[in-house]
């Protein structure tokens, strides 16, 4: 069972196939890729008229503290990520994706139905959302974790509108101000080093709230929220509701709905 459909899928996207961009092939984006995989597989028995088509964006390559952390294996070391991941899932399940072994920069322009960003530096998030803009996005799908909490947010671009649901950028612009990040992009020395900074299920703990968003959008025709929190220390998911009061408290107020316009009615004279 689900909740009411508060937001409705449009209707190309039940009537011909997704255009999905990928960002990110490590701890998050290695968990989601299958997902998305067999979530093509079941939109195609489902009868949908092309499924799911997916493009990979990661410039780095399977490392050592890598293997049994992120979805990798031994014999990937060396490897770049996304093709790596977009080659086994072609073969294995049938898929005609892409791969870009390259970072996203201000060559690249989006055109996607939905673009899924596996990132957590705020740099990262500011060239996906420069990337849509500078191209034509439906929706963005932000996976973010820390050590052992997240969050999972379906939101659209365009202008802002009361019935526009906000995006990662609309409800945390400090996620997205690039001078803010703190990154730490000095590799672990081993896994056991990667793993005291990060929780070994947080990335399969955000995939799957992910992968069940996108479900809903298909299989459901829409969303009864838009978003979850994750936290694995507590064990609680709570969901960000579709409700402009819910997102005024994260700070961000939705235009209020424009007043339809009524013809008034012409009051008929009488003569004597």
């Amino acid at each position: 069972m689900t909740g009411p459909i508060l937001h409705a899928t449009p209707a190309h996207m039940l009537s011909g196939p997704w255009k999905v961009v990928v960002v990110g092939a490590g701890g998050t984006g290695s968990a989601l890729l299958p997902s998305l995989a067999r979530l093509h597989h079941a939109m195609i028995e489902l009868g949908h008229p092309g499924g799911i088509e997916c493009t990979v964006y990661d410039d780095d390559t399977v490392s050592e503290t890598n293997v049994g952390r992120q979805g990798f294996y031994p014999n990937d070391v060396g490897q770049y990520k996304a093709t790596l991941l977009v080659n086994r899932l072609n073969l294995l399940m049938g898929t005609n994706w892409t791969a870009e072994p390259r970072r996203v920069d201000s060559r690249i322009s989006f055109y996607a139905d939905l673009v899924i960003g596996c990132v957590d530096s705020r740099r990262a998030r500011h060239a996906i959302v420069q990337a849509a803009k500078r191209g034509k996005c439906c929706y963005y799908l932000d996976c973010g974790n820390e050590t052992d909490r997240g969050q999972v947010i379906l939101g659209e671009f365009g202008k802002p509108r009361h019935d526009r649901l906000p995006h990662v950028g609309d409800l945390f612009p400090d996620l997205l101000n690039a001078k803010n990040d703190k990154g730490d992009d000095t590799p672990s020395c081993s896994m056991a080093d990667a793993l005291r900074k990060q929780s070994l299920v947080i990335n399969q703990a955000i995939s799957v709230q992910a992968f069940n968003l996108l479900w809903s959008l298909f299989r459901n025709g829409g969303l009864s929220f838009s978003g979850v929190f994750v936290n694995l220390a507590t064990g609680r998911t709570n969901p960000i509701a579709i409700d402009p009061a819910t997102w005024a408290r994260f700070g961000y107020e939705a235009p209020p709905p424009k007043e339809k316009k009524t013809r008034k009615s012409r009051k008929s004279t009488v003569t004597a």
